[in-house]
């Protein structure tokens, strides 16, 4: 698997390219913005897009989907319960004082327990609700991408429309959690952790040993 990583746009959301080593196709987990960096790296390391996936319909996360999909021609994907999202994120970017674009619509709707394939990689779709209502986290080789529903050490903000903070615990506890404590966790911001690091330290959802 071949990973790279783009801290995108002012909030700095992370964007993960993921590729397979045999075919040369990739995946592009919330392509925020600049898409032209992002079109870069691709080309760097000679990828070929087959989906762009929205782990979330925040506009920090989709706001290059835009540009990503008329440079690549590759299907937006995202859960059905974030998808009306995809149409205001101008006006959400606004009340930031930011600029996105807004997305076109989705080629396909993300639902629990769906397998995207993207060469001989396979990403197992879990909905984690909470930080919105449509969250999914993609489970693919012992690496795990959960957009802002954990974080190291934290969790994603749920005072924003759609969020709750119980839906969120149980979704990490009850879904994350069950995961081996060796599965690796890439954030949609910030570094990197596992799951074991966060059922130990957490201290918003950490089980303290208990599993």
């Amino acid at each position: 698997m071949i990973i790279k990583k783009l801290s995108v746009g002012p909030i700095m959301a992370n964007c993960f390219i993921v590729g397979c080593k045999q075919t040369h196709e990739a995946a592009v987990i919330d392509p925020g913005d600049e898409a032209d960096r992002i079109l870069f790296a691709l080309a760097e390391v000679k990828l070929t897009v087959k989906q762009i996936i929205n782990t979330h319909g925040h506009f920090d996360h989709v706001g290059a989907n835009k540009r990503m999909k008329a440079a690549t021609g590759a299907p937006i994907l995202i859960h059905a319960l974030d998808a009306p999202m995809l149409s205001m994120l101008a006006r959400s970017a606004a009340a930031w004082g930011m600029s996105a674009e807004n997305s076109p619509p989705p080629d396909r709707f993300l639902e629990e327990g769906d397998t995207i394939e993207v060469g001989s990689l396979r990403f197992q779709i879990i909905h984690t609700p909470g930080h919105t209502p449509g969250g999914v986290s993609l489970l693919a080789d012992g690496r795990l991408f959960v957009g802002d529903t954990l974080f190291a050490g934290s969790v994603g903000r749920t005072d924003f429309p759609g969020g709750d903070f119980e839906a969120l615990k149980s979704s990490i506890q009850k879904k994350l959690f069950t995961l081996g404590d060796e599965v690796e966790v890439f954030t949609g911001h910030g570094p990197e952790t596992t799951i074991g690091e966060e059922k130990r330290h957490n201290p918003f959802v950490g089980l303290g040993g208990r599993g």
